[in-house]
């Protein structure tokens, strides 16, 4: 039988992975042993394992152009790079979102790959695909950071790492990334995936053929 607490973690979990609850800004704080038991216990990784096996089936399906033209985008923080240790301090996102102490954080450039996302990318990489980055953090504070923290972490040979600029000052990410996804499908690009571990990370416009949703049961939304 799951402990009565485990279960309202179960469920949490749940409503928040299937976008049914929004705009939350703290995770419920009888959930904080089971958050930390499901990020560092295992569950986490076999998840982001399963939900990549499924997009390189999606991907071995593609017969990808001879114009160089077909793409996917790729999130950031908590897709590509991981800041787990980040809200370890935060006890799991049980404590609110502290903007400046996450800008902090990120400038250390400290944050670690996520293998399975890793593997995906240079496979995406390696079968010719433009793979993108799209991040909500800033260039001018976070750009030389974040771009060393990725090269170091493995993340060589995509096509372009793209920041939020001050011309999407307040918009939402939401906003911000589907209006970056149409200006490349305007480029000429055919977007075939999008993988990011928040819904603002995969609505809008030009979402591609299939948008895939990772884990994270973490994370408030701007």
């Amino acid at each position: 039988m799951i402990p009565e607490g485990a279960s309202y973690f179960l469920s949490w979990r749940m409503a928040v992975e299937a976008n049914n609850v929004r705009e939350w800004r703290t995770v419920p704080s009888q959930c904080l042993s089971y958050a930390e038991a499901y990020m560092l216990g295992g569950q986490y990784d076999r998840d982001l394992d399963m939900i990549v096996d499924q997009i390189l089936s999606y991907i071995n399906e593609i017969v990808p152009s001879d114009d160089g033209m077909d793409a996917w985008i790729l999130d950031v923080d908590d897709t590509c790079i991981s800041n787990l240790f980040y809200y370890r301090g935060k006890r799991y996102g049980c404590d609110p979102f502290d903007p400046a102490g996450f800008k902090a954080w990120a400038l250390k450039g400290g944050c670690p790959a996520i293998p399975a996302v890793l593997g995906l990318f240079k496979y995406l990489v390696r079968n010719g695909f433009k793979v993108f980055l799209i991040t909500g953090r800033d260039q001018e504070t976070l750009g030389q950071a974040t771009t060393d923290n990725l090269h170091n972490q493995g993340f060589i040979g995509y096509e372009r790492l793209i920041f939020k600029t001050a011309g999407f000052k307040g918009q939402s990410a939401a906003a911000y990334k589907s209006e970056i996804r149409r200006r490349l499908e305007k480029e000429g690009y055919r977007i075939w995936g999008n993988v990011g571990d928040q819904w603002s990370d995969l609505q809008g416009e030009c979402l591609g053929s299939r948008a895939f949703k990772l884990p994270n049961p973490m994370y408030f939304v701007p």
